[in-house]
């Protein structure tokens, strides 16, 4: 699991080594406690049960805060072990996407330059480069929102489209494709919301989609734009606890709002927060690990997959 790409001026890491559900638990709490613009976290199997925890960020951790954040999670003895150390300059976000393979999604196919000719005639090609925004298809997040968007332009297309937190664009971008409808996609972040208009632009979106540099929907052109019609959200837990209200009151009759960016452990609590708003859960798709809901204001009874 990495919980979003890693920071481009990333300059320090923090690592330790656990059992796998202590491991699970320090990443956990580590990225619910740091915004994850500025602080990426891992955790995967190093050898047979043995698990490693790492962090990394662009300017030097409080040793004493993260040490008490693993005490808390699994213990005195493992928080006493945890590592911190520099990182040698070197471009991430690169070497993150190296030999990564097309993506396919229902009719999108995300894509590097080098895999243009993957394409199939009949589908959908995204193509997203390495960049300095999180979304290039291969995370369980993304491809439960792109599966989310093909079945919901099958069921009734879409008129009004918000894509929230777009980083590379990808969703948006894919939304557009394949609805023709216009899109707004907003991120709090400069760099993701210049990556996302050029990727648009790149894969012949830029008619339909608009970005914005905004947190969250705190943008007079994201709520003017309103009421959607289907509204995407692959973020991480607590801004969506944080959104429902605002995002709940966008949603034009009928519309319906895509979640992710959630561990499995961490839906039910994104799914409390938008029933108190009135919407009903339509349907739950869990991929490696990770979540995405789709939920309206008047669902029928759930469907799981």
């Amino acid at each position: 699991m990495l919980e979003g790409l890693l920071p481009n001026d990333a300059t320090h890491f923090m690592r330790v080594t656990a059992a796998e559900r202590d491991a699970r638990r320090i990443a956990d709490l580590i990225a619910e406690t740091f915004d994850p613009a500025e602080v990426a976290v891992a955790n995967f199997e190093q050898s047979e049960g043995v698990w490693a925890v790492e962090a990394y960020a662009g300017s030097a951790f409080d040793a004493d805060m993260l040490r008490d954040l693993v005490a808390v999670a699994a213990g005195d003895a493992l928080a006493a072990e945890v590592e911190f150390g520099a990182l040698q300059e070197k471009d991430w976000i690169a070497a993150s996407l190296e030999g990564l393979a097309p993506v396919r999604v229902g009719p999108f196919h995300v894509h590097g330059s080098h895999d243009r000719n993957r394409v199939p005639p009949n589908g959908i090609g995204i193509e997203i480069e390495a960049a300095l925004a999180f979304g290039t298809g291969h995370h369980g997040t993304t491809q439960g929102c792109l599966a989310a968007i093909a079945e919901e332009a099958r069921r009734a297309r879409p008129r009004r489209i918000l894509d929230v937190g777009t980083g590379t664009g990808v969703l948006a971008i894919a939304a557009a494709r394949l609805t023709r409808s216009p899109v707004m996609a907003g991120d709090i972040d400069a760099v993701a919301v210049r990556t996302a208009r050029e990727n648009a632009r790149a894969n012949g979106a830029a008619p339909f989609v608009t970005c914005v540099l905004a947190p969250g929907i705190d943008a007079p052109a994201l709520r003017m734009a309103g009421p959607y019609d289907l509204i995407l959200a692959n973020i991480l837990l607590p801004p969506l606890k944080r959104l429902a209200r605002p995002l709940s009151g966008l949603l034009a009759p009928g519309g319906r709002i895509v979640l992710s960016g959630l561990l499995d452990s961490h839906a039910n609590a994104a799914l409390a927060a938008y029933r108190a708003q009135g919407l009903k859960l339509v349907r739950r798709r869990s991929i490696e690990g990770w979540t995405t809901l789709v939920l309206r204001a008047d669902g029928a009874a759930p469907r799981v997959a």
